[in-house]
């Protein structure tokens, strides 16, 4: 089998065996008949969603100590439960498969935001480094969960590294833009590179502004969500600029979120597709505006699993396969 060639489609027909690969193989593939359906690589932000996973909230989330969490308050668990239902829900119809990361997280209340602690590239997962002390332990539990449904591990982070999911943006299937900030320092960019060396992925760092300090939950995905592959939802008032001109040299076009919709994750918009979105309800004027360029747009309520957790549609999901 060729394993240079470029990413597979949900289903290549070919006559190879099967691989059952760890670490370094590209692929773990499953046959039906002559066909082969990939399980996982995601190597972009729009294309169709096909499997994701994701952490239904538990008593971890709904914590006693909010403010040590950063939250606004403390999470009501039934309504959070009700909330992440309907959440999934909207996935499903989408035609996406669900993954659930069921593994308990004792005192881990940001868990349910399994975008995180991992990404998932052609050749398999790779396993961050939380900048959030706090979360660290969850990576090791989410590899677990992966390799449980097949899905190899390519690498990992190591201290002194850093780096969060939510600074991780696939601007193309080879250009990875990498969030600098409090949470993704320079070893986690240069062990991404390391990682992804070979592979024809250009890693390249984005410097992130300070905003409320190091306690604050700001990652390069607070402020931009691609939705299509050349439209981007963007909060201009942070974006850097030398990121933004980047964008626009490889012919994207923006819709800005006003400074009344920032605080409620307005930039922060899960695209199942091209120019199908599912973001946090309440937004009004940026989902006009998403509408008006073209997007099927779904809202969901968020007020537990959200507002008060500081966490949108992206980071309570962590796609694993995204496929035309």
């Amino acid at each position: 089998m060729n394993l240079d060639r470029g990413p597979l489609t949900i289903f290549d027909a070919i006559s190879e065996p099967i691989l059952h690969g760890k670490g370094e193989e590209w692929f773990d593939l499953c046959r039906v008949g002559t066909l082969v359906a990939a399980i996982f690589g995601c190597q972009s932000m729009v294309e169709p969603l096909r499997i994701v996973l994701v952490r239904r909230p538990d008593a971890s989330f709904a914590t006693s100590e909010p403010k040590v969490w950063g939250y606004t308050g403390r999470p009501n668990l039934e309504a959070a439960g009700k909330e992440h239902d309907a959440f999934v829900a909207l996935l499903r119809v989408s035609g996406v498969e669900v993954w659930y990361h069921d593994e308990p997280q004792k005192g881990k209340a940001d868990a349910i935001f399994v975008h995180d602690p991992v990404i998932v590239t052609d050749r398999g997962a790779i396993i961050l480094r939380m900048g959030k002390e706090l979360r660290r332990g969850e990576e090791a539990s989410i590899a677990k969960a992966l390799d449980e449904h097949g899905v190899p591990v390519l690498g990992s982070l190591r201290s002194p590294a850093t780096a969060e999911g939510g600074d991780l943006l696939w601007v193309r299937h080879d250009f990875l833009a990498v969030g600098q900030g409090f949470r993704t320092n320079a070893k986690g960019l240069l062990r991404l590179r390391e990682l992804l060396e070979g592979s024809g992925v250009q890693v390249e760092p984005v410097p992130l502004p300070d905003y409320k300090g190091p306690e604050a939950c700001l990652h390069l995905m607070s402020l931009i969500s691609l939705v299509d592959e050349d439209l981007a939802v963007i909060y201009p008032r942070l974006l850097p600029a030398p990121f933004h001109m980047t964008l626009k040299k490889l012919g994207f076009d923006f819709i800005e979120v006003p400074d009344g919709e920032f605080d409620r994750m307005a930039p922060n918009v899960l695209a199942v597709g091209p120019r199908d979105c599912i973001m946090l309800e309440g937004n009004p004027i940026t989902k006009e505006r998403l509408e008006d360029a073209g997007c099927r747009v779904r809202t969901y309520q968020g007020d537990e699993i959200s507002l008060k957790a500081e966490g949108g549609a992206t980071c309570l999901t962590r796609p694993v396969l995204r496929a035309r």
